[in-house]
């Protein structure tokens, strides 16, 4: 029981915190979503900022379940980042676009174990996809897999800053799949190209 009341703080924080940014929910506004004292709330979570570390922890648990089993269920580097593609759309969608630089600022806890994730788990997964597309010969093979990987990452970091793309000129999730597209083609062979073409085209009957 008390284990689902706190899974529950946590989903319901997520929730609100992906939808409005970090900086504007309040401690009063996750307890009045559940329908609880704010006593109830602090009983779990002692300030917001570990709460938000909390969030941060389930946000990273789910990424790293989603994406470990997208190269198993992959023939290919090039279908596995195809998965990979689709993956970031299902994501952006449900993003305030502040909500990493909200982390960053105001909760350097949170944002520390968010830089661990990024430097260790996803720099690791992407250079993996790199190296297996680089043998498998759909990416280019003079690619460095190793700095394209920081590349990648500070790519997406980036794309979370509003002073680079702020909000009243982009569209969070056009930037996002705009970079990602500009990434995909710039690793691809023709073979990798004619096949990534392939997969979108799959895609699009079956989504008719």
């Amino acid at each position: 029981m008390e284990l689902e009341i706190k899974s529950n703080i946590i989903k319901t924080a997520n929730e609100l915190f992906m939808r409005l940014g970090v900086r504007s929910v309040t401690m009063d506004d996750v307890a009045r979503e559940l329908s609880v004292s704010k006593k109830t709330l602090y009983q779990y979570f002692d300030n917001k900022d570990n709460l938000v570390l909390a969030v941060v922890q389930r946000h990273i648990d789910f990424e790293k379940e989603e994406f470990t089993g997208i190269p198993d269920k992959s023939s290919n580097a090039v279908e596995e980042i195809f998965h990979v593609a689709h993956c970031i759309r299902e994501h952006v969608s449900k993003v305030n676009p502040s909500t990493l630089y909200d982390i960053q600022k105001y909760h350097m806890n949170a944002f520390n174990l968010f830089l661990s994730f990024k430097n260790e788990f996803i720099k690791g997964t992407v250079k993996t996809n790199l190296e297996r597309g680089i043998a498998e010969g759909y990416y280019r093979k003079e690619l460095n897999a190793e700095i394209i990987a920081i590349y990648r990452m500070e790519q997406v970091q980036m794309i979370f800053d509003n002073r680079v793309y702020p909000s009243s000129k982009f569209s969070f999730s056009e930037v996002q799949m705009h970079l990602f597209d500009h990434f995909v083609h710039g690793l691809l062979t023709d073979e990798g190209r004619k096949l990534f073409k392939e997969y979108q085209l799959q895609e699009a009957k079956t989504t008719v």
